[in-house]
């Protein structure tokens, strides 16, 4: 089944699942350490209510954001894409919000992926890999799709049981990325 397929199927659970997931692989570029995103895994498999999220989600917004306009307009491609991600990130957890944030965020993190690996022969359409055609898609992208897709299953076939698992699929793939970005920058250096 295509990454675009298992979104359009997937519960409210596994939507912000998905989308918290990709937002973690990419905290780094925002500066954020491991444990930032944390209380927001927390809030979800406690069942924490709305409330819980909304409040966990500010703070986090509060740490990982900016300091001012001018701060954000110096940012590269990726960090704004991975500012984008928490900034749309729904206060509240309805299905018809957080599939648009799934949605979006899905197509951010293929898209920060592809900008940072450089193997990457040129353009790619990131919608036709999230709909299974993929064809000459790069090792990054592959690897952050495959993560993507692992996910949505992890809590389709599991529920809330599927949440550690999920955790580290994420927590694996923001340690690749923070590689990628680290030796990026040893070689500009």
């Amino acid at each position: 089944m295509s990454l675009v397929e298992l979104i359009a199927e997937a519960d409210e659970l596994g939507l912000t699942v998905s989308g918290l997931a990709c937002l973690d692989r990419c905290v780094s570029l925002l500066g954020g350490d491991d444990e930032i995103l944390r209380p927001l895994w927390t809030s979800l498999a406690d069942g924490s209510d709305a409330e819980e999220w909304a409040s966990r989600l500010e703070q986090a917004r509060v740490k990982l954001g900016p300091a001012d306009a001018a701060d954000a307009a110096d940012e590269g491609e990726t960090v704004l894409l991975a500012r984008r991600m928490l900034a749309a990130a729904p206060g509240t957890r309805s299905a018809a919000d957080v599939r648009e944030w799934a949605d979006d965020c899905s197509v951010a993190a293929l898209r920060i992926h592809e900008l940072l690996d450089a193997s990457a022969g040129g353009p790619s359409s990131v919608d036709a890999h999230r709909e299974g055609r993929t064809e000459g898609i790069s090792p990054l992208v592959a690897a952050e799709l495959r993560r993507q897709i692992t996910v949505l299953e992890l809590l389709a076939a599991n529920g809330s049981g599927g949440l550690r698992q999920a955790l580290a699929v994420s927590t694996e793939g923001r340690r690749v990325l923070r590689a990628v970005v680290s030796r990026r920058a040893r070689g500009r250096a």
